[in-house]
């Protein structure tokens, strides 16, 4: 069985999570279970990221702690996690002492071979307290950061210890060109080989006189800067530096925002090769949820939180939106109107309205027993929707994905239509319409287990209603080809999608 290390991006403590961090947890998430699916053991890290200065300016402001800050806003983040649905094996904090502790090893690591790229010299630039980073000037327009335009960036001088980047452009792109680290989707590889062919900056990685963080080896009076400090979150859940972190590294998938793409292709595996560890393997970097044209983030607000997005249709629907709507690749819009159109029309009267009228065949036609029956052009039309979806899915085309399997559903709805089972049933068509309904029955299987990756709760609602007992995210893939269902008892299932009701 083979391992797939998942992670996410791990998010500041500093506010609530909105629609844009909640699109990357259920991306990933939606990629965990795929990949589960498919049979492989997947380790999949979600968790927070705790020092930072815009922490300590939030609990100050709450007027508590930081480490009460912290601890509250982590089990904030993860009940939200909880409530979409998100099913990570593990939640790394950075405040853990199992973290500090791979972080300190990890930089030993790079002094011990590498003496060369750890060194100290002074700093000047301008920060951003919101990116928690000192910005370039091809990241500042109109003086402000790109990421965060309603921020003031703010000058800092200081005298700092350096990480020698400049020595790794080469090495770097030798990787992003062979396809050893792979950069997607292409956009995002294409900026960052346009990155590293012009060269590399040294880069500061530790910040003085800032007691909210951890130490820097031998320096006390220096702290690790948060972003090399948040990067080995990644390594530090696999238990680095005992060695059966080789387990689970080097990490399969990094999913992040596109926003952070050069700490995780450039400066994140620099680190790790100047410590003589490998790179991770492959980086997703999403694209951004926006409301009427601008991103949503926590220092400009939104115009949309989370927990109504949430209760507009429930956690099933708002995954289903994200990923197919918004997308995993490009900014998307979200929009009330959308939401409402895209619930109505492929989750209610779609796959719900399907669910609905074929297990009540079943119970009227058939008392409630599945019955055998030959291939039809529904199997068929299955069989290429699945090769689509598993395409679709490899290559982390979530958008792909959810097309194929809403293409089944319209092909399983104009079944229906066409083989007409009341007909059959009022005509006495025995044998024809136990061919429709095993037919139904078969890819109602099919949408359960393909649709667990997007709509965990609902999915295992209609598996149920088809008599299978366990998870539907236990089921095995080579099923889909023959599923079984002959002789299952199944039962009339309330609206998987219910229609609100009538202002």
């Amino acid at each position: 069985m083979p391992k797939f290390y998942l992670t996410t991006a791990i998010d500041y403590a500093n506010a609530d999570p909105h629609l844009g961090h909640a699109l990357e947890k259920i991306g990933a998430d939606c990629i965990a279970r795929y990949r589960r699916l498919r049979g492989d053991a997947v380790h999949f890290l979600m968790g927070m990221d705790e020092h930072a200065q815009s922490v300590v300016q939030a609990a100050q402001a709450a007027g508590v702690t930081p480490q009460e800050w912290v601890d509250r806003m982590a089990a904030r983040f993860a009940e939200f996690w909880r409530r979409l649905e998100c099913s990570h094996d593990d939640w790394i904090r950075t405040t853990e002492p199992r973290h500090r502790r791979a972080v300190e090893e990890l930089l030993r690591r790079i002094a011990a071979r590498s003496p060369g790229d750890l060194f100290v010299a002074e700093y000047e630039g301008l920060y951003c307290t919101g990116c928690e980073e000192f910005k370039q000037e091809a990241q500042i327009v109109d003086g402000r950061c790109i990421e965060h335009p309603t921020l003031e960036l703010v000058r800092r001088r200081e005298e700092n210890h350096f990480f020698r980047l400049s020595r790794y452009a080469e090495p770097l792109l030798a990787r992003i060109r062979s396809g050893a680290l792979a950069v997607e989707p292409a956009v995002r590889r294409n900026e960052i080989v346009r990155l590293l062919e012009g060269g590399l900056q040294d880069i500061s990685v530790s910040r003085s006189r800032f007691p909210w963080g951890i130490p820097f080896p031998g320096d006390p009076g220096q702290t690790v800067y948060v972003w090399v400090d948040a990067l080995i979150n990644y390594l530090s859940a696999t238990g680095f530096p005992d060695p059966d972190y080789r387990r689970l590294w080097p990490a399969d998938l990094h999913v992040i925002g596109k926003g952070i793409t050069r700490f995780h292709c450039v400066i994140w595996p620099a680190l790790l090769l100047s410590a003589g560890l490998e790179p991770p393997r492959r980086v997703w970097a999403h694209g951004y949820v926006q409301w009427e044209g601008a991103k949503m983030s926590k220092s400009a607000g939104t115009a949309v939180s989370l927990e109504a997005a949430i209760e507009r249709h429930g956690p099933d629907a708002l995954r289903y939106f994200l990923l197919r709507e918004v997308g995993f690749e490009s900014d998307g819009n979200f929009t009330w109107e959308r939401f409402d159109e895209r619930y109505t029309a492929d989750l209610a009267d779609g796959l719900g309205n399907l669910a609905s009228r074929s297990l009540a065949m079943l119970v009227r036609y058939r008392g409630g027993v599945v019955p055998d029956g030959p291939p039809t052009p529904l199997d068929r039309a299955a069989a290429e929707a699945i090769a689509r979806y598993g395409a679709a899915m490899d290559r982390l085309d979530l958008r792909g994905g959810a097309d194929a399997l809403w293409d089944l559903v319209s092909a399983a709805n104009l079944y229906v239509q066409q083989a007409a089972p009341w007909t059959l049933a009022k005509e006495g068509r025995a044998e024809e319409l136990d061919r429709a309904l095993a037919a139904l029955a078969r890819c109602l299987y099919r949408l359960a287990v393909l649709a667990s990756p997007f709509i965990p709760g609902k999915a295992q609602r209609l598996w149920q209603g088809l008599g299978q007992s366990g998870p539907v995210a236990g089921a095995q893939w080579a099923a889909l080809e023959r599923p079984p269902v002959a002789g299952h008892a199944v039962a009339k299932l309330e609206a998987l999608f219910p229609k609100p009701a009538p202002a």
